[in-house]
């Protein structure tokens, strides 16, 4: 059945008219004798994605001199182009791999969260972008992983299970979009036992590799980097693989296949973090013979333009000869509708971290050129905050042994330190981010450009994570863009509440007070948004205490949480009664495992003591959802 609009056929005739002098004088010139046969009509090419999970730019020798070698990636390059500045806009993978279905920024359409408590509705009028592939004749095939905080409609795929396949396409002549996915790069392959440092010999030499600067340099870090590398050799063979496949089949030369990573990863401080190490992703596009023109550039060639993961979906349907819908935030890198020169010019990066299965933190990032600049919205929360699936690593378990023993300092111990409400880092002479140049006179002038920037970002989407995740699943998930409109200038206010902490408080004391006090500020979740501003000025707030002490009653649950929150880390008040009150009125999962995630910063590493093996929650503790994990760490502790 054909399932394509005859207005799509159209655009689709016209586009390839359009290009059809280009093409066929190249096409004379290079393809004969291509396994591409020698018809010098050009059909729509096919597209394949290749993803490898869990790694950044760091782990390959194409981008980095201390990567591992991958020799039919590189032969990729070389056939193709090297895109030198790839971003996930995440850098864990629902959140990344939404973002590269929808083309969508995940906070702006409520799919930040991993792993999401209730999947959002996708943004009136915009499908996911396979389903227009489809629309338009392409055979569209997933093997095999999906991992969406979005509602999948069923005309996203014709097949997406483990057994899919281009040639499992009736019409052998259509076009296709196929996505392979190897998991041999997961973290899940670093959850080996500390003995095999010893036991399980790696084929490349633990000596040889470069340990970040902000790693102990210890004989189980090197390892693990070791035992990386040699994960992303078996990548490479499993790419060149699907390459023998496409030749095999006579489609090589036919179609784009893109090598890439799906974010981040994966040894510690990676995967789940804002950093380069969790964002700055590999990327590879090898172009067919038969379609170079669509490409617009000399095979072999890097550039150092700026492509995000909102902008691979654009640039498939480009390739395709397809519009670009309405209501996306990603352009095209490649095909019709890019223009090399302008995407050589592209520098800017926007990142975003939330909810990591468990653990909550509040990140975003906006990289310019070779300037970073980094907002964190709870810097009293430390990167080296608990997540049970993290910590199963034996590097992770080893750093924090060290550091709890006090043998750590400089770089090695910033993990486990409170982070800065603002940093700003130099690329070009600091690639790993540890140096935070935020407080250096001489860069006050970028530094307040950078935060004007991200800031103006964050309230035009407007960020949905400024209501908070209890309150997103309630009320936004159903029509996410209808509701932050409608909420835009509350977003707006709690921005501006936070950011409170960015001055000089006895600037920002005044303004703190009103959002307190409830007489003059009636929205509870001001008052939430200036108590994380209190616990970011820490001793500063001091004059505050009797104005925070009364939140501890509170009509809200998560407001009296974030008050025992300051109280725990900055006085000796007791709020153990209040947050456990607090825990057993929390009417859904995410406001539960906020409150959660407070008690274990506390637990952790401000001596908090609470039985939270006695809460009669009203929460259904799922046995395969956060809380759990949580509970258990926490029981454990006891």
């Amino acid at each position: 059945m054909n399932r394509t609009p005859l207005w799509r056929s159209f655009l689709v005739a016209a586009t390839l008219l359009t290009l059809l002098p280009t093409l066929t004088s190249r096409l004379n010139a290079q393809t004969e004798g291509a396994d591409s046969g020698t018809d010098s009509t050009p059909r729509r090419p096919n597209i394949v994605w290749i993803m490898s999970e869990d790694n950044s730019i760091h782990y390959l020798r194409h981008f980095d001199p201390a990567g591992a070698p991958a020799p039919n990636i590189e032969a990729m390059a070389a056939h193709g182009i090297t895109f030198d500045r790839a971003f996930s806009n995440a850098p864990v993978c629902s959140v990344a791999r939404t973002t590269l279905i929808t083309a969508c920024y995940g906070p702006r359409i409520a799919t930040q969260f991993h792993r999401r408590d209730t999947a959002a509705t996708m943004p009136p009028g915009v499908q996911m972008f396979p389903a227009y592939l489809r629309e338009a004749g392409y055979h569209t095939s997933n093997n095999s992983k999906e991992d969406y905080n979005a509602v999948k409609s069923s005309d996203v795929w014709d097949e997406s299970n483990r057994k899919a396949h281009w040639r499992n396409r009736n019409d052998k002549s259509a076009p296709f979009f196929h996505v392979r996915t190897f998991t041999d790069s997961h973290e899940s392959q670093l959850h080996f036992p500390a003995s095999d440092v010893t036991d399980s010999p790696t084929k490349t030499d633990p000596e040889s590799v470069k340990l970040q600067p902000y790693f102990p340099d210890t004989p189980l870090f090197r390892y693990t980097r070791a035992r990386y590398h040699d994960r992303m050799m078996i990548i490479d063979q499993k790419v060149a693989s699907v390459i023998e496949e496409l030749k095999a089949d006579g489609e090589l030369e036919n179609t784009f296949v893109f090598y890439f990573g799906d974010h981040g990863g994966v040894l510690p401080r990676s995967k789940g973090y804002a950093y380069e190490s969790g964002l700055h992703v590999p990327l590879v596009v090898r172009v067919p013979e038969r379609f170079k023109a669509l490409a617009g550039r000399t095979l072999g060639s890097r550039t150092k333009g700026f492509v995000e993961f909102v902008d691979f979906g654009p640039t498939v349907l480009s390739l395709a000869g397809l519009e670009q819908p309405e209501g996306v935030d990603g352009k095209p890198f490649l095909g019709m509708d890019a223009d090399p020169e302008k995407v050589d010019k592209r520098d800017e990066a926007f990142g975003y971290a939330d909810r990591f299965d468990e653990k909550y933190d509040l990140i975003r990032t906006l990289r310019i050129g070779d300037w970073k600049y980094v907002r964190n919205f709870e810097p009293f929360y430390p990167d080296g905050l608990q997540n049970n699936y993290r910590y199963k690593c034996a590097a992770y378990q080893q750093w924090r042994k060290l550091y709890q023993a006090g043998e750590l300092s400089g770089p090695a111990a910033q993990f486990f330190a409170p982070k800065s409400a603002e940093a700003l880092y130099d690329l070009s002479s600091d690639p790993h981010e540890v140096n935070n140049l935020a407080g250096d006179p001489g860069q006050q002038s970028r530094l307040q450009t950078m935060r004007r920037q991200l800031d103006d970002r964050l309230k035009s989407m407007p960020d949905l994570s400024f209501v908070t995740e209890a309150v997103m699943v309630d009320e936004a998930t159903p029509n996410p863009i209808a509701f932050a409109q409608s909420h835009s200038g509350q977003i707006v206010k709690y921005i501006d509440t936070v950011n409170l902490s960015l001055l000089p408080f006895a600037e920002a004391m005044p303004q703190l007070q009103r959002a307190l006090d409830p007489e003059q500020e009636s929205d509870a979740w001001v008052r939430y948004w200036a108590l994380i501003a209190c616990s970011t000025f820490g001793d500063e707030a001091q004059t505050l205490v009797p104005l925070i002490e009364k939140r501890l009653t509170d009509v809200e649950p998560l407001v009296v949480a974030r008050a025992a929150e300051y109280l725990e880390m900055n006085t000796d008040i007791e709020t153990e009664p209040f947050m456990r009150r607090s825990m057993e009125r929390a009417t859904n999962e995410p406001e539960a495992l906020r409150i959660l995630n407070t008690i274990v910063f506390l637990t952790d590493f401000h001596d908090y003591k609470m039985d939270t093996s006695k809460l009669q929650l009203i929460v259904p503790v799922n046995k395969k959802g956060q809380l759990i994990r949580r509970l258990d760490y926490l029981n454990d502790r006891l």
